[in-house]
């Protein structure tokens, strides 16, 4: 073989080339054990969707509140619409409201009935000035009768000394009587005497009747004045009863008047009320979604729903459900990852900051109670450190969690798969407060 041939064979055969496959095996030992030393961040997958932590910024339903007839339509599908904006006017359907000056005329009513307590209100006070009258009256009469009773109390004295003065003449006339008989029937007298005498007698006696009369009928009189006295207040008595019998009623009619009064403002505010009920407005800003009457003229139950309205300023949320073998490793204060629908990204599970297109949660509560999926359901709202969330989200989106937990070396999580062993048990050191979760 000639020189040529023998570099030909050695080139074909690579007798005498070095190979490197050694080099390369060792050099895939080495990286593969540097790989196993690796740190990897343990994590959890669940699936949620968007939604928010306020109930005030969910889809809001617009109810009719009373029932009525489709009169007018101010919105369609779709249309961007302001709080306080008018969505569908109504017309009255029932009976009791059909009147078109039911308010002026509860009105008149409502002032009629205070016109008429006004009136009891003053008759009131006019049957109280009444009994003080009486009252006064009374009084003056007790009063003029009380002297007329002193005066007869004073007569009743002296007749009293009179009828004792009298009776003391009476009793001397009749011993004088008596002695003057006596010397008569001696002979010591005359007759003309015995007569005089006996005159005497009988003057005293008269004059001791007339006293004793005198006495009776002034005594009768203050008797009278007594009973007459008693009879005036008896008759006052019945005079206030009756005042303020009338009195009372006129406080009945005031308290029964006051609660139709309460009643007919409670009525006019009613009307006053349904009137404005009859524009349906709506409760926040937003795009108008689910209109579910359609058409001039149809009916609405009290409760139906006229449409929804989806708020156009959101802070949204995440809510994500877990298994409840992993609900110990998840805990308010922690980082999850997420992955919205529509949204493209690159995701390297173990390695989040080498991630790309993913956004920052923190998980802002854990629901205590399974759901009807059997999982626990976790609330995450966007971390405020991080990338913001897209503004495109819109309710509903589909969303992919990953919740960071501790970080071990690659080995020890292939371990840990293999043996089907579940994540280290890991609660975050620097949870966030609740003052920065709100």
């Amino acid at each position: 073989m000639n020189n040529k041939e023998i570099k030909a064979y050695g080139h074909i055969y690579l007798n005498e080339s070095k190979s490197r496959v050694k080099f390369w095996f060792i050099t895939c030992v080495l990286v593969f054990l540097v790989f196993l030393f690796l740190p990897w961040t343990q994590n959890i997958r669940s699936r949620g969707s968007v939604t928010t932590l306020y109930q005030d910024q969910r889809p809001q339903e617009v109810n009719t509140i009373i029932g009525g007839r489709v009169m007018k339509w101010f919105i369609k599908q779709g249309d961007y619409v302001k709080a306080g904006d008018t969505l569908v006017q109504l017309s009255e359907v029932k009976v009791d409201y059909l009147d078109p000056n039911l308010l002026n005329r509860t009105r008149e009513q409502l002032q009629g009935k205070q016109r008429a307590v006004e009136y009891y209100k003053n008759k009131a006070d006019v049957t109280g000035q009444q009994i003080n009258a009486i009252n006064s009256g009374l009084q003056l009469k007790l009063n003029q009768l009380q002297n007329k009773m002193a005066q007869l109390q004073l007569k009743v004295q002296a007749d009293s000394a009179e009828a004792v003065a009298a009776n003391l003449d009476y009793q001397i006339g009749i011993k004088q009587y008596g002695r003057q008989k006596a010397m008569y029937d001696s002979g010591l007298v005359s007759l003309t005497q015995l007569e005089i005498r006996n005159q005497q007698y009988q003057n005293a006696s008269a004059k001791k009747i007339s006293a004793e009369n005198k006495l009776a009928n002034t005594r009768q009189d203050l008797a009278i004045i007594r009973i007459e006295m008693n009879a005036l207040q008896q008759e006052n008595i019945e005079k206030v009863a009756k005042a303020q019998g009338d009195r009372f009623q006129s406080l009945t009619q005031i308290a029964g008047g006051q609660a139709d009064i309460a009643k007919l403002e409670n009525q006019f505010a009613s009307y006053h009320i349904r009137n404005g009920m009859y524009y349906i407005l709506a409760t926040q800003s937003g795009q108008v979604v689910k209109a579910q009457k359609a058409g001039i003229g149809e009916f609405v139950k009290e409760g139906d729903m006229i449409a929804e309205i989806v708020p156009d300023k959101i802070q949204y949320a995440v809510e994500m459900y877990v298994e409840p073998l992993d609900l110990p490793l998840v805990a308010p204060g922690q980082k999850v990852r997420f992955l919205f629908d529509g949204f493209p990204a690159i995701v390297f599970s173990g390695w989040p900051k080498a991630s790309s297109g993913t956004f920052g949660g923190v998980i802002v509560a854990v629901e205590s109670n399974v759901s009807a999926n059997g999982k626990f359901k976790v609330l995450v709202k966007e971390e405020a450190t991080g990338k913001p969330w897209p503004r495109e989200l819109k309710m509903g989106v589909g969303a992919q969690g990953i919740a960071l937990l501790k970080d071990v070396p690659v080995w020890y999580e292939l371990w840990r798969n293999i043996n089907g062993f579940p994540p280290d048990y890991y609660k975050p050191e620097n949870g966030y407060t609740k003052k920065e979760m709100k």
